[in-house]
């Protein structure tokens, strides 16, 4: 009787976002959100939907430069406890990058259970910076091991969290960040006031703030004064900072 095997499932890097540079000289991995647990495979929609605006603002502002923007398409929905698949396929992705593009600075761009991908892989060679939007995160117990912050020594990170959110804590991610702060001080934290999980009533704000992040970090372009003072505060200040209404109207002008 034959045996049915089993297709091994494998990540891959969807279609980069805009045209291709010629000359690549950064890169953003976009982390799609993700379930907690779930064993099914992402659609093709299903797997970008939730980071394709960002990526094409992120591509736009970069395209000079010589940007290029993938996102990651998961082997499954979910984290899946102690397998981590997101965080393994984040990992996967940042090796894919060198393998295409050589030695090229690395962001990782996630959101939701992507962004808890982001923060975790932040150790990857090539990744020199993470931005990490309404990151979901586990509740800490102090009879567990703590979500680790040791990867994002020498990465800068910027958070970005609605305070309405009721599908991720806004509080677990201060308590990460407060942690992480105390091992690398290039980590700051955003509040949206009064957004919920999908930063959607202040998007335009939030889609400038994660530009300039982006842009600065990658290529060393000036950021503006309230991401500049974000990371250059002590916490709690650095890490509770409210994101303006009309962020970016006006950047470098």
């Amino acid at each position: 009787m034959a045996q049915h095997v089993t297709p091994l499932r494998t990540p891959h890097l969807g279609k980069a976002i805009g045209p291709e540079p010629t000359s690549v000289s950064g890169a953003v991995l976009l982390l799609p959100a993700g379930e907690e647990v779930s064993e099914r495979r992402p659609s093709p929609m299903w797997a970008t939907a939730s980071v394709r605006a960002l990526g094409r603002r992120l591509a736009r502002a970069g395209r000079a430069e010589g940007l290029v923007v993938h996102a990651v398409h998961y082997r499954y929905r979910g984290w899946n406890g102690t397998e981590a698949h997101l965080a393994g396929d984040a990992d996967w992705g940042a090796d894919e990058i060198v393998r295409r593009y050589g030695d090229v600075p690395v962001c990782l761009a996630g959101v939701g259970m992507g962004a808890r991908a982001a923060l975790r892989s932040a150790g990857h060679g090539a990744v020199n910076s993470v931005l990490a939007l309404a990151p979901w995160l586990p509740e800490e117990d102090v009879a567990a091991d703590p979500e680790p912050v040791k990867q994002l020594v020498g990465r800068r990170v910027l958070i970005v969290h609605g305070t309405n959110d009721d599908r991720t804590d806004p509080e677990l991610s201060f308590r990460l960040a407060t942690r992480a702060k105390k091992a690398n001080r290039d980590v700051c934290r955003f509040e949206v006031h009064s957004d919920g999980h999908g930063l959607q009533q202040y998007r335009d704000e939030v889609q400038a703030l994660a530009e300039d992040f982006v842009m600065g970090t990658l290529y060393g372009k000036s950021f503006a004064r309230p991401l500049e003072d974000a990371l250059a505060a002590p916490p709690p200040l650095g890490l509770r900072m409210p994101l303006a209404v009309g962020f970016g109207a006006s950047l470098r002008k």
